[in-house]
This record gives structure tokens, sequence and C-alpha cells, in this order.
């Protein structure tokens, strides 16, 4: 094969942010499949915020990479050769991994997908792990009623889309909560969020005219002052979906760095028996994808569920589109089109 693996490695662990001298970019030769195993020529990268923490060495549930060693990050492409009889070279597959353009896979990682019913792409961001997520946690943790408020932070990003809306189609009154006034009228007017609040305006102001009667439940992904803003405003019984918290990833003890801002008073959640709870989507979100998948393309096929992609072009340009995407500078599900 005449074309190398172009890779983007991790160099050093960061003191806070990243930054672009944490990446170093590589070429090397394309790796063959073994027994077993599926070389895949890798379309599209996801970026998401979790990549933060692998590349800590501080203790997690997962792994940290390895200095010298590949970024972690979903993948999803084309077969080009097996050694497995379920997969054969021209197959879609979602499952692959790393910021590189091709990866080998133990077979068993790997879902073929019909892009007839989606993009390549999507597979990646509402069908994928950030679509899973959002399922997974209304599921076993938020429980959405007819009726109810939800309030849900970065609502326009690749998580927070998707809960608003599959709260929406459960009959809730959902309120988002976005940064600037082009990604409000997005989950507004797009996704159909009942209203969108911007958090670089007076956030208790906009909370106290949309969910006068108290929140229900919540869908944090963010931490910081919107969580302050938020938790005095649960009514008896809410709900705390805990899915991220990305106002401190490059503070937070774990991140290599100190200083993680003071959180809310909790006195209330034995008062008002409130529910706060977090969760990892791989613990048992993937036992149930086939059920998701269903769900999911049902919504589409509907018309209750859109979703919004901010496509970068050129591997190469991996690692300055996801230093951005901690700023929050990312409009939507942030992918990698790797060529």
């Amino acid at each position: 094969m005449s074309e190398n693996n172009l890779q983007v490695l991790l160099k050093r662990r960061p003191q806070g942010a990243p930054v672009q001298e944490d990446f170093e970019m590589a070429e090397r030769p394309v790796p063959l499949p073994g027994r077993g195993q599926v070389l895949v020529r890798n379309r599209f990268l996801s970026l998401d915020p979790y990549m933060r923490g692998r590349m800590s060495d501080a203790k997690s549930y997962a792994k940290p990479v390895d200095l010298g060693g590949v970024m972690e990050g979903a993948t999803v492409g084309e077969v080009v050769a097996s050694d497995d009889p379920g997969f054969a070279p021209g197959d879609s597959v979602m499952g692959g991994n790393g910021w590189q353009r091709y990866c080998v896979v133990d077979a068993g990682r790997l879902r073929r997908v019909d892009t007839s019913e989606a993009s390549l792409s999507a597979n990646l961001g509402v069908l994928g792990m950030p679509g899973l997520t959002a399922w997974v946690g209304l599921e076993d943790i938020g429980e959405p009623k007819a009726g109810e408020t939800v309030v849900v932070s970065a609502a326009s990003g690749a998580v927070g889309q998707v809960a608003g809306q599959i709260a929406k189609a459960r009959g809730a009154r959902v309120i988002g909560i976005a940064g600037g006034a082009a990604k409000c009228a997005f989950v507004k007017d797009e996704l159909g969020f009942d209203a969108c609040l911007d958090h670089r305006g007076d956030l208790n102001a906009q909370l106290d005219v949309t969910c006068p009667d108290g929140i229900d439940v919540y869908w944090e992904n963010v931490g910081g002052h919107v969580q302050e803003a938020v938790f005095p405003r649960f009514r008896d019984f809410g709900r705390m979906v805990m899915c991220g918290m990305i106002s401190q990833y490059n503070t937070a003890p774990g991140a290599d760095a100190t200083g993680a801002p003071p959180g809310p008073n909790l006195g209330p959640i034995v008062r008002k028996r409130l529910r706060v709870q977090g969760f990892i989507v791989s613990d048992s979100g993937w036992q149930r994808y086939a059920q998701f998948r269903a769900v999911m393309l049902g919504l589409m096929k509907s018309g209750e569920l859109r979703w919004k992609e901010d496509v970068v072009i050129g591997l190469e340009k991996a690692p300055k589109a996801f230093i951005g995407l901690l700023k929050g500078e990312n409009f939507g599900k942030l992918v990698i089109r790797i060529d």
C-alpha cells in the first residue's frame, strides 16, 4: 500500500489547558490485520471532551494515552482488508479508533453500518457514543415525564442536542442553555426546545422567567456558574444527570492541575429528595445499542430528531479543533474529516 498512516500522537501531558505543542504528527507504515482482525481506513474522527482525561495519567475509569502513543478517539470508515469472515473490503463500519488514517481493530469491536439510514459521520454523533450517552442517561437517571421541566446545559453540543430532543419527544418542557445568540437560536428554532438561555448573560434572571415553578431534571454537561444557577431551582424529587463538567476539565485534580471552583450547597439533596448521579456510557450502554439505534432511527423517520455537525477537514487540524472544543468554540458535534 503506497499511502502511509498519518497519526496524531500525545507528545506531552498538558498542564492545564492543552496547547498545540502537546501533540505531534507522525507518519508510519499502514498496519496489517492479524487473525480475527480488520484493517479500517478511517474517514471521520470524533472529537469529544472526555479525551482531555485520557491525556492525563491521573487515576481514572480508563487507561490514559501513553506518551508517544496515538491519541484516543472513535472513528468510522471502510474496511480495507479483513481476516474475519464477518467483514469484507468496502464495508462501512463504526468502532475504529485513534487519531489516525488507518487502524487495525478486533472484529468483535466493529459494527457494520448502513449509510442509507444516515450519513457515515452520524454514527459518531447522534447514532454513536454521544447519542447513546444521552439516551442512557435519560433512560436510567433522568426519566423525564410528560409535563416536567427539563434543563439541558451545552444544549447545542453533541450530547445536549440529543438529550433535549429525547426529553421533548417524551412530552417534557425542555429548556436549553448554550453560549451565544446563534447557538441559542439553533437550539430553539431548529431543535425545537421550548426556550434556550444564553449563559453569557444573566442566567439567574433568565431562569426566573423560564422556570418559575422550578426544574425537574437537569442534564449536566458544564458545571461552574451554570450548575450554581440551576441547582437551587430543583423541585422535590428532581434528578440531576451528571454527564460531564467541561468547565473543570483543565483545572480539577485528575487533569494535572488544582483549583476547581466550589460547587453549590448540597444540603437540599436531602430536603428535596434529589437524585444526583453520574454515569459512564460504557458501563452498560453498548450492550443496549440495538435498542438505542432503533429508537433514534424512529425519531429520525418521524422528524422529531435533528442534529448539527461541525466538520473540520484534515487530520492535521485535529489538535487545534480539540483545543477549541474545550473552549466551547465548536457548534454542534465536532468531527474531523480525515482527508
